[in-house]
C-alpha cells in the first residue's frame, strides 16, 4: 500500500516540457508523492537530465525522453519506450507549451502551424498515446496546461489564445470520449512569476491588476496538479483557473 505521506506510490507520470519553469516544479512534486516520472523535452537537454537527477534522488525512478510533442511519430516513439522501461502510464501532464507575441496583420501560417502543433495537436497525440495503456490498466488521469489565454481576449497572441482555448475544449471531449476509466481536467495559469521576473514592469502592473495583488508561482500550478494525481475520484472534464482572480476582473 501506498505510504500516506506517497500517495502516488508505484504510478508512472509523464509531465511534457518538464524540464523547466512548470514543468519542472509539477514533475518534482509527483515525485515527491511517490511516482516514478519521465521528464520530457525538446531542446533543454542539460535541465532536462539535471531535473531527472534531482527526482531521482527523492528516491523514485526517472528518466529525461527527449521528443517534439508536435510530431505523432516522436510522440509514439516516446510511449514505446515508457511502456519498455515502465510497462505504464497512470498520469500525464500535458504542459509543453509555446507562447509568444505577434501583431494580427503580421502573423504567418508558421506561426500558427508552430503554436497549435506543439499547443493543441501535441497534447491531443500525446492522451490518444497514454489513454491506450491506461485503458489496459483500466485507469489514468491526463492533466492538460491551458491558460487564462484560452478564456480570454489577448489581441496580440490571437494564435496562442486559440490554441489554449482548443485544449479546453479537447479537455471536455477527452473527459466524455474517455470517461469512466481515464478522468481528464484542465488548469489554467494565469500570471506565474519565475526568478528574475520580479521587477519587470509589464509583470508588475498584470499582478496590480489581478483582485489578490499578488504573483503566482510554479508550485501553486504543481499543487492543482497534486491534488488532482491524489485526491480526485469524482471531477473530470473541468477547467482550474489559478490566476489570482484575474478571470474576474476588468483591469
Amino acid at each position: 500500500m501506498p505510504k500516506p505521506n506517497r500517495p502516488l506510490q508505484g504510478q508512472v507520470a509523464l509531465v511534457t516540457g518538464a524540464a523547466l519553469r512548470i514543468g519542472r516544479a509539477i514533475a518534482l512534486a509527483l515525485a515527491e508523492a511517490g511516482a516514478h516520472v519521465v521528464v520530457n523535452y525538446n531542446r533543454s537537454k542539460k535541465p532536462a537530465m539535471e531535473t531527472t537527477r534531482e527526482i531521482q534522488s527523492l528516491g523514485v525512478d526517472s528518466v529525461a525522453l527527449r521528443a517534439d510533442v508536435s510530431k505523432p511519430r516522436e510522440v509514439e516513439a516516446m510511449f514505446r519506450a515508457i511502456k519498455r522501461r515502465f510497462r505504464r502510464c497512470d498520469i500525464l501532464v500535458n504542459n509543453a507549451g509555446i507562447f509568444y507575441p505577434a501583431r494580427w496583420d503580421r502573423l504567418t501560417e508558421r506561426d500558427w502551424d508552430r503554436i497549435l502543433g506543439t499547443n493543441l495537436k501535441g497534447p491531443f497525440f500525446c492522451a490518444q498515446a497514454a489513454a491506450r495503456l491506461m485503458m489496459k490498466q483500466g485507469r489514468g488521469q491526463i492533466i492538460n496546461i491551458s491558460s487564462l489565454g484560452g478564456i480570454q481576449a489577448w489581441p496580440l497572441y490571437m494564435h496562442y489564445c486559440s490554441s489554449k482555448a482548443g485544449l479546453i475544449m479537447l479537455t471536455r471531449c477527452l473527459a466524455k470520449g474517455l470517461a469512466p476509466r481515464i478522468r481528464v481536467n484542465s488548469i489554467a495559469p494565469g500570471t506565474i512569476l519565475f526568478p528574475g521576473e520580479e521587477r519587470d514592469p509589464a509583470m508588475k502592473k498584470l499582478v496590480r491588476n489581478a483582485p489578490l495583488g499578488i504573483p503566482g508561482h510554479a508550485s501553486d500550478i504543481a499543487d492543482v496538479v497534486l491534488f488532482l494525481a491524489t485526491r480526485n475520484r469524482f471531477i473530470t472534464g473541468q477547467v482550474f483557473v489559478v490566476d489570482g482572480g484575474k478571470s474576474i476582473s476588468s483591469g
